[in-house]
C-alpha cells in the first residue's frame, strides 16, 4: 500500500538519510522544510525513487497551537506523520520550546485528532522519561541524569513533554477505537524512537529492548529504524536503540511479539495530569 507521509523537520541529517529509505518503499513523502534555500538538496533526494516526493516551506517555529498544525495536515493529507524536528540548541532556551516542545505537541495533537492518520513517530531520545527504568543500572540512571540536568535541561523538559502528551493521547485514541471494535493492527500507533548519542557512522545492526542509556546510535541506523518501525504492524510505545548486532527489522519484529514498551516505569497518571496542561 502507497502511504502518504508527513516528515517534519525534512532537512535534518537524519531526516535526508531517511527520505530515500522511505520513498524506496513506494511510499510518497512530503518533507516539510524552514526555508526555500533548502529545498534543491531535498529533491535531489527523491530522483530515481519509485515513490513521490513533495518538498512544503513553512517553519514550526510558525506553528504555535493544534489549529496551525491541523492546517498543514489539512494541506499535506498524511496518513503517517514523522516528527523529526528540533531547535538543534540553537536559539536558546525559547527556540528550543517553540519548536522541541510547542510544535511538536500540536502537531502530536493534530495528529491523533485526525482519524485518517494512523501513525505518528516522533524522534526523541533515550533519557527522555521522568523515571529510572526498571532495567537501569546505577550507571545508567547517574548518566541519565546527569544528561537530562546538567548538559541538555531545557532539550530534556520539552523533549520529555512532548513524549508525554504522545504516550497519554494515543493510549486514549487506541482504547477509543478498540471500543468500536477496531481490529488491534489497525488502530492507531503512536510511537516515540529514542536513539542515544546521535553519530555519523554507518548504518548497522542494533540493540533494542530493555537496553542500557548509554550508548551511541549512528543517525543512518535511526532512519533505517524508522523505516521498520512504520513498516511492522503492532510496532507502537516507546522504542529504545542503540547500535548492535541484531538486524533491524529482525529486531522490531521481535519486540513486537515480545510485547515490549520501554514507557514501562513511568507514572501514566502523573503523565496524564501534565499532558492536560500543554
Amino acid at each position: 500500500m502507497a502511504h502518504n507521509i508527513l516528515l517534519i523537520g525534512g532537512h535534518g541529517k537524519v531526516s535526508q538519510l531517511l527520505t530515500p529509505l522511505l520513498l524506496a518503499r513506494s511510499w510518497n513523502v512530503t518533507s516539510l522544510i524552514r526555508s526555500p534555500d533548502q529545498q534543491e538538496t531535498i529533491e535531489k533526494l527523491g530522483q530515481g525513487q519509485p515513490g513521490k516526493l513533495s518538498v512544503l516551506v513553512s517553519s514550526v517555529e510558525d506553528v504555535k497551537c493544534e489549529g496551525d498544525a491541523q492546517r498543514i495536515l489539512e494541506q499535506v493529507k498524511p496518513d503517517w506523520v514523522v516528527w523529526s524536528a528540533g531547535a538543534g540548541g540553537r536559539g536558546g532556551p525559547s527556540r528550543t520550546k517553540a519548536i522541541d516542545q510547542d510544535a511538536a505537541v500540536a502537531f502530536t495533537k493534530a495528529s491523533i485528532h485526525t482519524p485518517s492518520i494512523k501513525k505518528f513517530l516522533t524522534v526523541s531520545y533515550i533519557a527522555s522519561r521522568r523515571n529510572r527504568a526498571p532495567w537501569w543500572t546505577d550507571a545508567d540512571w547517574e548518566g541519565a541524569q546527569k544528561v537530562n540536568n546538567e548538559i541538555l535541561p531545557h532539550y530534556y523538559k520539552a523533549k520529555v513533554a512532548a513524549d508525554e502528551v504522545l504516550t497519554v493521547l494515543s493510549k486514549e485514541r487506541f482504547d477509543e477505537e478498540a471500543k468500536k471494535g477496531v481490529p488491534e493492527n489497525e488502530r492507531f500507533a503512536g510511537i516515540s524512537l529514542r536513539p542515544g548519542a546521535l553519530t555519523d557512522k554507518p548504518a548497522g545492526g542494533v540493540t533494542v529492548g530493555r537496553i542500557h542509556s548509554r550508548g551511541d546510535t549512528s543517525r543512518a541506523t535511526v532512519a533505517e529504524s524508522i523505516v521498520e518501525v512504520l513498516a511492522t504492524e503492532g510496532a507502537r510505545g516507546w522504542i529504545d536503540v542503540l547500535d548492535g548486532d541484531e538486524d533491524v527489522g529482525e529486531a522490531v519484529k521481535r519486540l513486537v511479539k515480545e510485547g515490549v514498551d520501554n514507557v514501562e516505569g513511568e507514572d501514566f497518571e502523573d503523565q496524564k495530569e501534565r499532558a492536560s496542561k500543554l
